[in-house]
């Protein structure tokens, strides 16, 4: 029998071998990886006296390893597609990246801190306030305003109209999410207000809440849309050429629309639908875009294709829907024009 000096000289020397080995495994297919993304070796220090250190070691590189696959898979087979050109795109997200506008949103309370994280994540810098003194203030200093309805009370709404109206004498870009429109008559009538007396530049929705505000017999199911996307792009043209505004519908197929010309971006995740405030955070990223991008309609595209983007490769690598939460904020941090 070893003395026990030598059975822990004998156990620190075959973690070293067995780190060694791992170490040139992971390296050889990380580099045969390469060109699908990238991961962090984080390599620990043999304890001769725990062999966790061994296990650890592996740990990390298995996680650095099994997102560098999933990012390759998703390049090899990625499905987005959209209607905008990889010019525009690139250069409206670098443009967000350079300038990090503040986008000013007055939200509700369920998505605050999904859509700050998102927006600090584009490398946009959010403020959610909606205190109703402070509103002229507040958006005088901002880039957008991000207006949503999910939160509503009479003072709410007297907030919005007021910031509404403050972004529009200074010709600030205003983002209007009618967030369970057609859920209730209140609703509908909240978000038709904002729109007849602030004009937002750009509406987004999903499809029961545009069809909602064209036609008031829609009933939506609560938050959620009743109807696809392909089911609201005629009343999205319609409530465009009504209002003015770019409308925004989420679905399978994300459609833009000016009234007349139609952007689409396909892609995403069906996953993405069950995940909180995934909606209410694609109308923040709009308002950074809109900041930053004049043309509304590339903007709202833009935005629209960064989400899908980053949506499709945190699915790649995610086992259900708190583990996609968070690897989407990963991916929408990590997301660069040279990587789109």
């Amino acid at each position: 029998m070893q003395a026990p000096y030598l059975q822990k000289s004998q156990k620190f020397l075959n973690l070293t071998i067995v780190n060694q080995i791992k170490s040139d495994i992971f390296a050889v297919l990380l580099g045969v990886l390469g060109t699908c993304g990238s991961a962090e070796i984080i390599p620990y220090e043999p304890d001769m006296y725990n062999d966790s250190a061994g296990k650890r070691y592996g740990i990390h590189c298995f996680v650095g390893l099994k997102q560098a696959v999933f990012s390759g898979l998703y390049n090899i087979c990625k499905t987005m597609k959209t209607t905008i050109s990889s010019e525009v795109l690139s250069s409206a997200l670098a443009a967000v990246r350079t300038k990090s506008p503040l986008v000013h949103n007055i939200t509700n309370y369920v998505v605050m801190n999904n859509t700050a994280n998102a927006l600090l994540a584009i490398g946009a810098s959010p403020v959610m306030a909606h205190w109703v003194s402070e509103m002229e203030e507040m958006t005088a200093i901002a880039g957008a305003l991000v207006i949503n309805i999910g939160t509503l009370d009479d003072k709410w709404i007297e907030g919005m109209l007021a910031a509404g109206k403050a972004a529009m004498k200074r010709q600030i870009p205003i983002v209007l999410d009618p967030v369970g429109a057609g859920a209730t008559s209140q609703r509908t009538a909240a978000a038709m207000k904002i729109i007849e007396q602030c004009h937002p530049s750009i509406i987004r929705g999903n499809a029961s809440e545009i069809m909602a505000l064209v036609d008031a017999g829609v009933k939506s199911k609560g938050v959620d849309s009743s109807a696809t996307s392909d089911d609201a792009l005629e009343s999205a043209k319609r409530l465009a050429a009504d209002t003015g505004a770019v409308v925004v519908i989420s679905g399978e197929t994300d459609y833009i629309t000016d009234g007349t010309d139609v952007h689409t971006v396909e892609g995403g995740s069906p996953i993405m639908t069950s995940v909180t405030g995934m909606g209410c955070t694609s109308t923040s990223v709009v308002g950074a875009f809109a900041a930053v991008v004049e043309e509304p309609m590339a903007a709202a595209a833009a935005a629209m294709a960064v989400m899908s983007l980053a949506g499709e490769r945190a699915a790649a690598y995610s086992r259900g829907n708190g583990s996609m939460q968070v690897n989407f904020l990963d991916e929408l941090y990590n997301l660069t024009p040279e990587k789109l």
